[in-house]
């Protein structure tokens, strides 16, 4: 029933997930694949129905959370006790995924030891084959993973296939009944079988949405690690979203706010410019494929460093061109606001001691160093000994030319 061939490290967001690779393991030599004619048999199942499931399978490329709702429709289709989506296996440091449907029994236990012993381990890809196929029923039922797994469960008869992926991981799709149900027929066979390209580009589709969003989500970290704001509009000039330091900026309400699902400035002359930006932005997307950049400074009611705005807009493609899309980005920059990047990271970045990293961080946060001094509770003679000794490991002369290396380095970027 269980498979421990190649095994996709990387999806399935919303499950635990602690490694983001595959394990390749020795691939067995099966016989020549029987040829299944597709286009046989098929009243097995009518148009509407296989439709419905291919878009449960769809709809879980998109949410991980619809594998079990998909697994669940194979599990009633064809009769079975168990639908199951092999991710990984468990192994001594790691509990594994399987994603299963059981109707009202417990799910599989991917983490179970005895799932190593499956005869279906690394069986050809992108093939339907049964108990059948693999070993004499006699042999079947006188294995101890049938003996010691299958049977307690109440699985005798099995489908399986393992499926590939763009990427060379591999998921095992596995349809189980009891022996008092009848063994799965040729019918039910090419129905699995013309499910199987559809699963191949949800899974691809999957990955590929999964590897998007972590992409994005690692844009949008630095951009907020970097203290840039971002506002997304739409083509009416609503917001569609922002990131975590313009959500920040928009929370204070501080010269700049959310009214209406609209992005405007706090004082009225700020807030004229700022719509003109946005309209010249939305117009601009109507007549020329090239962006247009403006920028303006915004001011705060709190008497702090104005904000610095960039209004970009968003050229549309000819799939998106008049519908509702991002059309215009905000970009807002935090000249004021102070960081605070990794100690480690920063002092492996310029060879500093702890202290030594300690009093750099506040000197390029603005303080002065008899300032920085009495922040981190030493003295002036101790922090103008580590300054010194900054110079010596930075090669730098000045006090301006240290905050100059040390904001423009990637010290700012690391996960704290």
């Amino acid at each position: 029933m269980l498979m421990d061939s190649t095994y996709a490290r990387m999806g399935f967001s919303t499950y635990p997930s602690p490694s983001m690779a595959c394990v390749l393991k020795d691939v067995p030599v099966f016989e020549k694949p029987v040829a299944m004619n597709a286009t046989k048999d098929t009243e097995y199942i009518s148009a509407e129905k296989f439709s419905q499931i291919t878009s449960l399978l769809y709809e879980a490329a998109q949410d991980p959370e619809s594998w079990k709702p998909f697994l669940e429709a194979i599990r009633l289709q064809l009769g079975g006790n168990y639908t199951s989506l092999i991710v990984r296996p468990g192994n001594a440091d790691d509990v594994g995924l399987i994603v299963s449907a059981a109707g009202d029994r417990q799910d599989i236990d991917s983490s179970n030891p005895k799932i190593s012993m499956s005869p279906f381990r690394g069986m050809p890809t992108d093939r339907i084959v049964t108990i059948g196929d693999v070993m004499p029923e006699s042999e079947w039922r006188g294995s101890q993973y049938y003996k010691d797994w299958c049977k307690g469960l109440q699985v005798f008869h099995v489908m399986a296939a393992d499926v590939a992926t763009k990427d060379g991981c591999v998921y095992g799709l596995r349809v189980t009944r009891s022996e008092s149900s009848p063994a799965f027929n040729q019918q039910e066979r090419n129905f699995a079988g013309m499910l199987l390209s559809h699963l191949k580009r949800a899974l691809n589709l999957h990955l590929a949405l999964h590897q998007d969003r972590q992409v994005i989500s690692l844009y949008s970290r630095a951009m907020a690690q970097l203290m840039v704001g971002v506002v997304i509009l739409d083509q009416n000039g609503l917001v569609i979203e922002s990131n975590p330091a313009a959500s920040g900026i928009l929370e204070m309400q501080d010269g700049l706010k959310i009214s209406g699902g609209m992005l405007e400035a706090n004082y009225g002359n700020d807030n004229r410019k700022l719509q003109r930006l946005i309209k010249d932005a939305l117009m601009h997307t109507q007549v020329s494929r090239l962006s247009m950049t403006e920028g303006m400074s915004v001011s705060r009611q709190s008497g702090q460093l104005n904000w610095g705005v960039v209004v970009q807009s968003i050229s549309p493609d000819e799939w998106t061109e008049g519908k509702q899309r991002p059309s215009v980005a905000v970009f807002v920059r935090d000249t004021g606001g102070k960081a605070d990047p990794p100690v480690k990271l920063a002092q492996q970045l310029f060879q500093l001691t702890p202290a030594e990293t300690l009093l750099a961080i506040q000197l390029a946060n603005g303080l002065s160093l008899e300032e920085a001094a009495e922040a981190l509770n030493i003295r002036r003679n101790t922090a103008r000994a580590h300054l010194r000794s900054i110079f010596s490991k930075t090669g730098v002369r000045r006090q301006t030319e240290l905050v100059r290396i040390f904001l423009n380095s990637v010290a700012w970027l690391g996960n704290k």
